[in-house]
């Protein structure tokens, strides 16, 4: 038997996944995955990045179409559906974050979502789940083929290399591609993968995300058409290797005829944001916060504080000391360190020009420092953060934070998601919306037409109406 080449095997995984593969870890972890995403999705239909990028997308129409998440009776062609909404979930860099380092979710279901729409035969709930988890799953083997990807990134963002591979590996299930067609499916996707991570904390980062699930969803459709690639992109330093110095790849053992297979979400979970911010932004506020609470129990006068240290891994693209845009904010150690020492946690509201400007913050940004122990790794899996404050009356105060709460060790209660995921699509959705959507992603697996869902995300209070009139 000729033995298989990487993107030859990871082909036919893709192509043999069924549902019988899937486990109820996850099933449960994905389906937190998905509802999350939603509700991100959901809030980031309101900023100025989404509207930009709408504005530029209604310019297309097509035959086919799918919704655009947060606007009723609004649709647009899949593949700009799917980059309006991928932008919509990355526009507050409030999506999950991964290990190695990446963006999953918003990748792939924008992608499956505006898929299902277009298909003559709309897929069940259990077929996007599978598919979700496929897309998911590709992008965690190809993140391990690097050491170098463990790391929080200096060169590309993440989700632009490998979230594109996800999505057309999603897609490419849910089309019904055979062994070969997913290949070239690959092979299409690369050559749209990459971003420079010079565009983090500004508002092109979010079309990394939206990029990956268009193009993605796109390279599947071309390769279903018959479109080739390079058969061996998995294989190659000049394929999917440039992205990586230590790029090491192996085939991919899928569980069929009995190869041992297990899926990487088994073993290796999400973090799930609290705020809306780069996800290292999240050790650096609690560790604050937990200061914040030593100094009042002291001294209820944080004017009193004359400097702030920050122990802290390094990492020049969130080593931002004086943000001027929310989306340097959200990319500041100083900025949400800081926040967190005033208001006691960071929160959406912090990232509003009032409280950006306020007197209190920008004072405060001017005492921080900035130390890089030799022991604190730029990882999110092993880096933590130590946060000092010395006052006016000799007295200092430090606290360390090693596991935020919504990090994979310490993960959100289910509770606590869907409160986050409520609070959020609360804001562009009405509450039986919000509920509906909440029903269907928890038994996603039961659902006959996943289409039913798009309903959900497009609801307002006017079609509710007409609803209830049709049913006296």
């Amino acid at each position: 038997m000729l033995r298989k080449s990487v993107t030859e095997s990871f082909g036919a995984a893709i192509s043999s996944w069924s549902t019988a593969n899937l486990t109820d870890t996850v099933v449960r972890r994905s389906k937190r995955m998905m509802l999350d995403t939603l509700g991100v999705g959901l809030l980031g239909t309101q900023t100025p990045v989404f509207h930009k990028v709408l504005q530029y997308s209604m310019r297309y129409r097509a035959a086919e179409n799918s919704c655009v998440w947060g606007r009723p009776e609004l649709t647009l062609p899949p593949q700009y559906a799917a980059f309006v909404n991928g932008v919509a979930v990355h526009s507050m860099d409030f999506d999950d974050t991964w290990h190695p380092a990446t963006h999953p979710s918003g990748a792939v279901l924008p992608a499956l979502l505006a898929l299902a729409e277009a298909l003559p035969i709309k897929p069940s709930g259990l077929e996007v789940l599978l598919a979700f988890n496929v897309g998911i799953e590709v992008q965690g083997r190809l993140m391990r083929f690097s050491k170098e990807a463990c790391n929080i990134p200096k060169r590309f963002h993440p989700p632009a290399v490998v979230g594109v591979m996800g999505s057309a590996a999603a897609a490419a299930k849910l089309l019904g591609l055979n062994p070969g067609q997913c290949v070239e499916a690959l092979a299409i996707a690369a050559s749209s993968a990459g971003a420079p991570m010079a565009n983090a904390a500004t508002q092109t980062k979010p079309l990394h995300i939206g990029n990956a699930t268009r193009r993605g969803l796109e390279a599947s459709q071309l390769a279903l058409l018959g479109l080739q690639g390079n058969r061996q992109i998995l294989d190659m330093e000049s394929g999917f290797g440039v992205f990586y110095p230590d790029y090491a790849p192996v085939e991919l053992t899928h569980g069929s005829h009995g190869a041992p297979f297990r899926w990487i979400l088994e073993d290796q979970n999400v973090a799930v944001k609290r705020f809306p911010a780069h996800l290292a932004m999240h050790w650096v506020a609690d560790a604050a916060a937990a200061v914040r609470a030593k100094i009042l129990a002291r001294n209820p006068d944080l004017s009193q504080v004359r400097k702030v240290t920050l122990r802290l891994p390094k990492s020049k693209y969130i080593d931002c000391p004086f943000p001027v845009t929310e989306h340097q904010a959200r990319h500041s150690f100083q900025f949400n360190a800081c926040s967190a020492l005033l208001d006691g946690l960071v929160s959406v509201d912090s990232f509003s020009t009032w409280q950006m400007e306020r007197k209190a913050l920008r004072d405060l940004l001017l005492i921080v420092q900035i130390e890089n122990p030799a022991d604190n790794h730029a990882s999110f899996d092993s880096m933590y953060c130590e946060v000092r404050v010395d006052m006016a009356n000799g007295e200092s105060h430090t606290a360390c934070c090693n596991t935020f709460y919504g990090h994979w060790r310490k993960p959100l209660s289910q509770e606590d998601l869907v409160k986050k995921f409520k609070a959020n699509a609360s804001t562009t959705l009405p509450l039986e919306a919000v509920e509906g959507i909440v029903s269907i992603i928890d038994d996603i697996e039961k659902v006959p037409d996943i289409t039913l869902l798009g309903s959900f995300l497009q609801m307002n209070d006017a079609m509710l109406s007409s609803v209830n009139v049709s049913q006296c």
